[in-house]
């Protein structure tokens, strides 16, 4: 049996894991503060949100934790949920994606721990503490894309980019219209309708469609609409990029306001020569036609090297490797 902690900030922590999931050999049980997602197989514990009442971390322990603040009681209930499943069901293996406590407490339990690096500035000392206690790191972006993550000195183990589409080797036929797709994150920020009328009011030959964010509609599968796209606009979160580059769309990147600095970082890699992507370090009011037309020249196959398809595979070697390791019983 394998563990996997999903964390309740936006959506691409649960999209990330059901794919990953799928592909492990072992039973895989949810353990998570979001409602079980279709397609999960395992089974699922539903844990209590640990910000009840508490509106911010507290006492951090000397900065060795991130978020435990002391007295909350869905923190409590949280952690007592993952012990008991523990200790119920023997796990092989935890999975945190992501957090420090989290791993913390399953390496407590002698349980081996593979933790996800997210990209960012992660030298702080509870991201250092929670990579000690992990049995392997891993990183859902290609090898080549260096500055992804800055302060971590341990190898990590970079299988590319997890889309829970499948690539597109053969470019959608599109319709005559030249077509942008705005693609908004749940996890806050993005675009507001007022910066999208500027944008619009530029393109008169253009026709958009905007999924997601505050006002978009959430669709269940909004890859055709990605993959029928000449430009997709987009966060810089890791799901959103994972899902543009299976499409082999070009793209127009504005990194959203993150913790840790996380989606800037994964922008500034994006903005070099090598990647189908033009970057803007926030909202330009001006230019938008220019700014289209050069993106709809980029050549879309160039996320071959992000986005392959075989990350799964390489994640469910990384952790059979770890599960085949002999432990003590």
């Amino acid at each position: 049996m394998i563990g996997y902690y999903v964390h309740h900030q936006g959506s691409g922590h649960l999209h990330r894991a059901t794919v990953l999931a799928q592909s492990l050999d072992e039973p895989v049980t949810g353990l998570s503060s979001l409602p079980k997602p279709e397609g999960w197989a395992g089974e699922w514990v539903r844990l209590e949100r640990d910000d009840a009442w508490a509106e911010e971390a507290g006492d951090t322990a000397d900065g060795f934790l991130h978020w435990a603040p002391l007295g909350e009681p869905g923190l409590r209930s949280r952690m007592a949920a993952i012990s008991t499943w523990i200790g119920e069901t023997a796990p092989s293996l935890v999975v945190s994606d992501v957090s420090v406590e989290v791993a913390l407490l399953a390496r407590l339990h002698g349980v081996p721990v593979v933790s996800v690096v997210l990209p960012g500035d992660r030298g702080d000392r509870a991201h250092r503490l929670g990579r000690a206690a992990s049995s392997a790191l891993v990183a859902f972006w290609p090898e080549e894309a260096e500055g992804m993550v800055r302060g971590v000195d341990e190898p990590l183990h970079c299988v590319g980019a997890v889309s829970r589409f499948p690539v597109q080797d053969q470019p959608v036929r599109r319709t005559s219209a030249r077509r942008v797709v705005v693609l908004g994150g749940r996890g806050g920020g993005g675009l507001t309708d007022a910066e999208l009328e500027v944008a619009r009011a530029q393109t008169p030959g253009w026709q958009w469609e905007v999924l997601g964010g505050a006002d978009g509609p959430w669709l269940a599968d909004p890859f055709p609409s990605i993959c029928e796209a000449d430009v997709v606009v987009t966060h810089a979160g890791q799901n959103a990029i994972a899902e543009v580059a299976a499409a082999r769309r070009p793209a127009i990147v504005i990194p959203a306001d993150r913790p840790h600095d996380e989606q800037h970082s994964t922008a500034r890699v994006l903005a070099g020569e090598s990647w189908p992507a033009l970057v803007e370090f926030g909202f330009p009011a001006a230019g938008w036609a220019e700014r289209l037309e050069r993106a709809a020249r980029l050549d879309g196959s160039g996320w071959e090297r992000w986005c392959d398809g075989h990350a799964p595979e390489r994640f469910a070697a990384l952790v059979a490797g770890l599960v085949a390791e002999p432990v003590a019983r």
